[in-house]
């Protein structure tokens, strides 16, 4: 049979009736670079050992394996031997945050209120089991004071956990300021970095990083990899036990097809993030220009400029709700999000918007775009197109 010479990310432009598809929710799945699927084929066709293995198909499987590990650690200036293999990036934010407190004298964390509802599970987690856990408010638009991240150390703080970029208001965290303030008292600092790696710098020296969450499908690559970098100096128990792979700290047999997908990725960011920034920013712009201009009571969440995710668009807009909105946008073609897959799969409020004060109303309107590799500028005039019509019938069958 022969293969389908098709991309994910021409599946992902078709509907089931062939129309053109706009597709803006990178955030929650972006489709992996066909270049990724090429260099990931041998893997998934046979003809390769296993990584623990000590037969010679064996040592090539390790031998791929410490490759990837050591592009995902050249992605954010790391040594490749801290960097552990995990199956998403969930894992890796609970290794970090549950692994460093089983092996911790405090019991003490400090958080913020806008982090990723896996960060903030595995606290809730902790607090459950006699820990206490600080949650450093954020300002209007999402962002974390460092001096009030200093204030809330204690001398039994075991763990400072703050995201580099929020995903669902692209608000970017000073975190020069806050590892700074982190590491003046010898605390180790963790960073979830999805969706900001390969989009903003991340180096974790510079940033004074001891442990970082990263995610493969973020970076283009497939769904099934994560990994935590790990400081030599930083000591975690596993949370998943078995085996000694991954140097003790993750068992199980690693998905070396999906782990060499990953490494593929992050040197793709690497060599071409720079470019692709300047150009999902410029349509990031260009995006809430003609929604503004066009949709009346619809406002900017989070952060603008610099200060922002450069393919991150979020909007919060008054008088209807957002699974309306999303629905007839899907209906024309246009596939968005209200925020993170993550939380709306808890059916729960957003807590990101209640922390930065948004109103019940904005809140039911939250409206989130992210491009990325694949989106053009046509793409987005279709949306500006589209988006200003969606709202007004909207608002006018609203009671």
């Amino acid at each position: 049979m022969a293969r389908s010479t098709v991309s994910s990310s021409e599946r992902l432009a078709r509907t089931g009736s062939g129309v053109t598809r706009v597709y803006l929710d990178y955030a929650g799945f972006s489709p992996v670079d066909p270049r990724v699927v090429a260099l990931m084929r041998p893997f998934l066709e046979g003809g390769v050992g296993n990584p623990s293995a000590p037969h010679s198909l064996g040592l090539e499987a390790r031998a791929s394996l410490d490759g990837a590990r050591a592009k995902v650690a050249r992605l954010v200036g790391a040594t490749p031997a801290g960097v552990v293999f995990t199956a998403s990036a969930t894992e890796a934010n609970n290794l970090a945050i549950r692994g460093l407190a089983e092996r911790a004298s405090g019991r003490h964390v400090v958080t913020s209120a806008v982090e990723h509802i896996s960060v903030l599970n595995a606290c809730r987690h902790l607090a459950k089991h006699g820990w206490e856990i600080a949650y450093v408010p954020v300002d209007a638009e999402g962002r974390i004071d460092p001096e009030a991240v200093a204030r809330a150390l204690r001398d039994d703080t075991a763990l400072v956990s703050v995201m580099a970029a929020n995903g669902e208001i692209g608000t970017v965290q000073p975190l020069r300021e806050i590892g700074r303030a982190v590491r003046a008292r010898g605390v180790p600092f963790h960073v979830d970095a999805v969706g900001a790696a390969g989009r903003v710098p991340v180096a974790v020296d510079d940033l004074g990083i001891d442990l970082l969450t990263l995610s493969s499908n973020d970076l283009y690559g497939p769904p099934g990899a994560g990994a935590l970098w790990v400081r030599a100096d930083v000591k975690l128990s596993p949370v998943v036990v078995g085996g000694g792979q991954e140097s003790g700290y993750r068992a199980g047999t690693e998905n070396l097809p999906a782990i060499v997908g990953m490494g593929v990725a992050a040197d793709l960011a690497r060599v071409e993030g720079p470019a692709e920034i300047a150009r999902l920013a410029t349509q990031r712009d260009r995006l809430f220009e003609g929604v503004l201009e066009r949709v009346p009571r619809a406002r900017i969440t989070g952060a603008r400029g610099a200060a922002r995710l450069p393919h991150h668009a979020s909007f919060v807009v008054s008088g209807v709700k957002a699974d309306g909105v999303l629905l007839e946008l899907d209906l024309r073609g246009v596939a968005a999000s209200s925020g993170s897959a993550c939380n709306m799969a808890s059916g729960e409020p957003s807590h990101v918007l209640r922390a930065i004060g948004c109103a019940r109303d904005e809140v039911e309107g939250s409206l989130c775009f992210t491009l990325g590799r694949w989106t053009t500028a046509a793409e987005v005039d279709a949306v500006v197109e589209a988006l200003p019509a969606v709202i007004e019938r909207l608002r006018r069958l609203a009671p």
